[in-house]
């Protein structure tokens, strides 16, 4: 998908397989009803949902689902929470930061590093890897396999 983000700039973002998927159904939708214009979030009168036009959406959603997880009340609830919280998500799945910059159209890699800075979860992880102060750390042994590998190459 192709928008135009935050600066103006020019953004594609690839939807999960099941978006990609329903997105392909709505068009054909859309074809079959003959509309000229197709477009895959439209506002109310037909045309493109504008960024106000989403926030007025995702408030409402914040609003429905205060009901069941009354937190939520407490919470700003903005568009780019979504876009913060998928970094969030796939530095601490192990993407490399770099893939994660030029996903999110960060033009320096410092802006990107703030990702790295706020994720408590990624430093715990690091920390439990770590042997405690005084025990000896574990060393990597190569078994037999790779020692006769590396040995031709």
């Amino acid at each position: 998908m192709q928008f135009t983000g935050k600066g103006r700039k020019e953004r594609a973002v690839p939807p999960w397989p099941k978006t990609a998927q329903l997105l392909r159904d709505w068009f054909k939708e859309l074809e079959s009803d003959r509309r000229n214009e197709a477009v895959a979030f439209p506002n109310a009168r037909g045309k493109a949902l504008s960024r106000h036009g989403a926030d007025y959406l995702l408030q409402e959603c914040v609003e429905r689902a205060v009901v069941k997880c009354p937190s939520l009340a407490d919470k700003n609830v903005f568009p780019h929470l979504i876009r913060h919280s998928t970094a969030m998500h796939l530095l601490q799945s192990g993407v490399d930061i770099t893939v994660i910059a030029l996903w999110l159209g960060h033009e320096s890699i410092q802006t990107t590093h703030g990702y790295v800075a706020a994720d408590l979860t990624t430093k715990e992880q690091m920390l439990a890897k770590m042997s405690a102060a005084g025990q000896n750390a574990h060393r990597f042994k190569a078994d037999d396999t790779l020692l006769k590998f590396l040995s031709a190459l």
